[in-house]
């Protein structure tokens, strides 16, 4: 699938800032499941900016601003050309060694009823990680149906609870509790930003989900949101621990927040 996409953000630093940094995370990268047919970064300053490989293998760009001043805005848009594979990425070369991302963090830290039945499964690594993915769905809820424990969350669609509607959690809390399962039961896993095509029923089109690591097969992708493997519609933009390591716009000092401006994900 050949898809275009404009995103724009923005952050505010703080009063009277001398000097601000923004680390970017908004490049994609052509691999095995898409190619990157054109991409641009566009802001203040971007073309002194460094450009450089962060430790998971992301392409991440720094940008000095000098006594900024209101809001600094960020527009990258481009096109790529999406594969379905399945969610098989398998191995790509000059990543860092699987077994980093076996390390807990406090956003992926899951609770043993999530992956506890799993311990000491016989079935194969990929069927205890499709179980897993189901599991994270029944715990969290899906679209077709409520969950067993409701998080408390902003975002996501509305479902209906004992006649009372409750909004779904975000697809960031999917993918940190698939992580925090398969890093509990020794698989290597890692948290995915990206964008999704056709994204509705309260899932946004910036988007995130998971990939977990099989001898075999390699790495491998999945959305518990969604309760599939990444498709044509997934275009993968950086990978890293949890959330916070993939974060598409931080401010250095930290100002009000990001805010989206606006973003377009569709089939060219």
């Amino acid at each position: 699938m050949r898809i275009a996409i404009r995103h724009q953000l923005s952050v505010t630093p703080p009063a009277g800032t001398a000097n601000a940094v923004l680390q970017l995370l908004l490049t994609p990268q052509s691999g095995p499941t898409q190619t990157v047919e054109s991409w641009s970064v566009e802001m203040a300053g971007i073309g002194n900016a460094g450009r450089f490989s962060d430790a998971y293998g992301n392409i991440a760009h720094l940008v000095n601003q000098s006594r900024p001043e209101g809001d600094l805005v960020v527009t990258v848009k481009g096109v790529i050309e999406t594969t379905d594979r399945h969610g098989v990425l398998g191995r790509v070369g000059g990543e860092p060694v699987p077994a980093l991302y076996r390390r807990v963090t406090p956003l992926t830290k899951a609770p043993v009823t999530l992956y506890g039945k799993y311990r000491n499964a016989r079935e194969s690594r990929l069927d205890v990680l499709h179980g897993l993915m189901a599991r994270v769905g029944e715990m969290l809820g899906t679209d077709e149906a409520p969950a067993q424990s409701q998080m408390q969350a902003d975002g996501g669609q509305s479902q209906s609870q004992g006649g009372v509607d409750k909004p779904l959690p975000p697809a960031s809390d999917y993918a940190h509790s698939f992580v925090g399962g398969a890093r509990a039961l020794d698989i290597p896993a890692r948290y995915v930003t990206g964008y999704l095509v056709d994204a509705e029923d309260g899932v946004a089109a910036f988007h995130a989900w998971a990939e977990a690591f099989d001898d075999g097969l390699g790495w491998i992708g999945f959305d518990p949101r969604l309760q599939m493997c990444p498709t044509d519609r997934h275009v993968r933009l950086a990978a890293g621990l949890d959330g916070l390591s993939t974060q598409p716009l931080r401010l250095v000092p930290a100002g009000d927040g990001v805010k989206e401006i606006e973003i377009s994900v569709a089939a060219a």
